[in-house]
């Protein structure tokens, strides 16, 4: 069996003319391979989420912030003065964001003539939601199999470079972009507001949901893990042309209202500038060098070891998302943690999570529901001729492993994106070579009917 994988040109992805190389074939990037990746209720203590803390402290009210950015959409004209904007946007529409450089001259020279990272997402602002987060993106990923929450607009993007959408993150999109440059990211929010309301008789209210973006500079190894500027605003999401109905009827309500009554409430301001907020709570821990109270393995997250401190024991749950169990184990050191039997963790945590927990401390790894494995055809060729000219034994090629613990094209692309160590968006599409030669589209349903330890031999093509 062969596959033939699309690939553009290197030197291609980090132009700004990518647009040209990735159109259609992204759409098909990003889908979740299990349960929720990040965690909302990570961020309940947020100052953004908690509209009495909000602001600012009154000393910094003039300072000038280093970046802003500003989404291209109206805000509500229904917002009461003291109250935070809310924006309605509609599904799948692209938005441009204005990222702007409001650095004053001398300020944070060692950024200056280099890039710095901004990662984008899309997160619940209710505290109800960010409660149940987990079992809320699991129902939507089932009721919408292969989609993302959040996703890059690339060929309309101007000035960003090395673009990423992890197809284990549906909320979360990440790039690169020069300040001194212009530069403006278009996205497109897929999910909508009611999506996430409870069901009743019709006429449900949406729920909001907030865009926030972090931005990090290098730090003196290169990674782009430093903090430099937060900020975020509220919004809602509308079947497509939803949007701009309620923006009309917000607007026809305003004009109805006494004079009085009008003074109480915003105007409608063109573009939404997103307000400083704290950092999200996971970039505190972009860098992956470990805590003395961790160790290392093949897993995703280090496993927790006896040594751990309690404050190395609170790191590790916040890694591993079990952060609404930190309060529980506020004084528990890596010993504590490691002697609760499975028994004890259910009754504290739950049958659901009290299991996940039991798991990741005992370091179990679950099982891959299908093993493939793939060897480069250029290898085979060279193999093949290198045997003949030299006249030895041919030596058979070496083929690697390939885990999927949910069987889709998304996590597929994701492990090959890994063996080829390049970025998942720099493979456009992915085929299964078929009777008489042709190209078949490698979808969700055919990985599906993969056998298990199968053997593929790879080739690549460059995009079109």
């Amino acid at each position: 069996m062969a596959w033939a994988l699309k690939l553009p040109l290197t030197d291609e992805v980090i132009e700004s003319g990518l647009a040209q190389d990735f159109d259609a074939s992204l759409s098909g990037i990003g889908q979740e391979l299990g349960a929720g990746a990040y965690s909302m209720s990570d961020v309940l203590a947020l100052p953004i989420f908690k509209q009495e803390e909000s602001s600012l402290p009154s000393e910094n009210e003039n300072m000038i912030l280093p970046f802003q950015y500003v989404l291209c959409a109206p805000t509500s004209p229904a917002v009461k003065l003291h109250d935070e904007t809310l924006t309605y946007l509609n599904q799948g529409q692209s938005y441009e964001i204005r990222m702007l450089d409001n650095r004053k001259i001398g300020e944070l020279p060692e950024i200056t003539g280099k890039m710095v990272k901004s990662i984008i997402r899309v997160v619940f602002h209710d505290r109800r939601l960010q409660y149940t987060e987990h079992q809320q993106l699991e129902g939507w990923r089932w009721n919408r199999p292969g989609d993302r929450i959040l996703d890059l607009d690339i060929p309309m993007s101007v000035g960003i470079i090395d673009p990423r959408a992890n197809p284990t993150q549906l909320n979360t999109v990440e790039f690169l972009w020069d300040p001194s440059k212009r530069t403006s990211v278009f996205i497109q929010v897929h999910c909508i507001s009611t999506e996430f309301t409870m069901r009743k008789h019709g006429g449900e209210k949406g729920v909001p949901f907030r865009v926030q973006i972090d931005t990090f500079k290098e730090n003196e190894n290169e990674e782009y893990t430093e903090h430099l500027h937060s900020a975020s605003c509220q919004i809602k999401v509308f079947k497509p042309k939803g949007a701009d109905r309620k923006q009309k009827t917000d607007r026809e309500k305003m004009e109805k209202r006494a004079p009085q009554e009008k003074e109480k409430y915003q105007p409608s301001y063109e573009t939404t500038i997103l307000t400083e907020c704290s950092p999200w709570p996971e970039a505190t821990y972009v860098n992956n060098s470990p805590s003395p109270g961790f160790n290392n393995t093949h897993n995703s997250f280090p496993n927790l070891l006896p040594s751990a401190t309690p404050q190395d024991a609170q790191q590790w749950l916040l890694r591993n998302r079990f952060s609404p169990f930190c309060r529980l184990f506020t004084n528990f050191s890596g010993a504590d943690l490691l002697k609760l039997t499975r028994e004890d963790v259910i009754q504290i945590c739950g049958p659901a999570d009290g299991i996940r927990l039991f798991n990741a401390l005992k370091g179990r790894v679950v099982r891959p529901r299908l093993t493939i494995y793939v060897c480069q055809e250029s290898h085979t060729r060279l193999t093949e001729q290198h045997a003949k000219s030299v006249f030895v034994p041919f030596i058979p090629a070496v083929y690697h492993a390939i885990y999927l613990e949910e069987p889709t094209a998304a996590e597929l692309t994701e492990k090959l994106a890994q063996l080829f160590n390049i970025s998942p968006i720099q493979i456009s599409q992915i085929f299964k070579q078929g009777p008489t030669g042709i190209h078949v589209l490698v979808s969700d349903e055919m990985i599906q009917n993969f056998q298990d330890e199968v053997c593929f031999v790879l080739d690549t093509m460059k995009g079109i």
